[in-house]
């Protein structure tokens, strides 16, 4: 069962720093992409940053400067560093991946989702 985790949110000043990480698990054969989604409340779900295998990075206009993503594919992990938060930051924050891991008898590939980790920007 392929899984995501993520791990590093929590409750930060303005100007504040976090590190936000997302492993995956399971038998998994190739993870083609990885990323952050948040969703503040009252708002739709929107991308903040994605990587693909080639190490291609996309950006949201609104964290361009301050977010930076990065993966260890050794470790089936994506990262997501958060610099100089602002209350705008305040969200649920959604890793998710592009990959092909097991489903039952066979390997397919879909999209998979964490659990979601709170970030919340206050002083």
């Amino acid at each position: 069962q392929v899984q995501l985790v993520e791990s590093g949110g929590g409750l930060v000043q303005p100007g504040g720093t976090l590190r936000l990480s997302c492993a995956a698990s399971g038998s998994i054969l190739n993870i083609y992409g990885m990323g952050w989604y948040r969703q503040a409340p009252g708002n739709e779900r929107e991308l903040v940053a994605s990587i693909i295998s080639s190490g291609r990075t996309n950006y949201a206009d609104s964290v361009k400067g301050r977010f930076t993503i990065s993966r260890d594919n050794a470790k089936k992990t994506v990262y997501l560093q958060i610099n100089n938060l602002n209350t705008e930051d305040t969200a649920v924050y959604y890793c998710y991946a592009d990959l092909t891991g097991r489903v039952g008898g066979s390997y397919l590939r879909q999209e998979y989702w964490g659990q979601g980790t709170q970030v919340t920007v206050s002083s």
